[in-house]
């Protein structure tokens, strides 16, 4: 029964990390790269580490991403130009768009 339980927390956990995992196609991330380049925004500091999973400041200001459906619930930032998505919630960088 433990075994089983086990088993059970396990699928589960695993399914909630894959339903985290960020899916950009090679157009999508095309189509970011693009609207991010249009946009006028504040330059974040160049001290920002922009990796999968580091926590992006309070003080950097998070910019929405119109047109692209699978990126829409997230934010961004660019640094260097490097653009991360940002899950708002968190504030947890998904994904790095180069």
């Amino acid at each position: 029964m433990k075994q089983m339980v086990l088993a059970t927390a396990m699928t589960l956990m695993a399914g909630a990390a894959l339903a985290q995992t960020v899916i950009v196609s090679p157009e999508e991330r095309t189509q970011i790269r693009q609207y991010v380049v249009k946009q006028k925004v504040t330059a974040v500091p160049a001290d920002v580490s922009l990796s999968v999973g580091t926590v992006v400041p309070e003080t950097v200001e998070l910019h929405t991403i119109e047109g692209v459906p699978s990126a829409t619930k997230y934010r961004y930032v660019s640094v260097g130009g490097r653009t991360a998505l940002v899950d708002p919630g968190t504030r947890k960088v998904v994904e790095i768009i180069d």
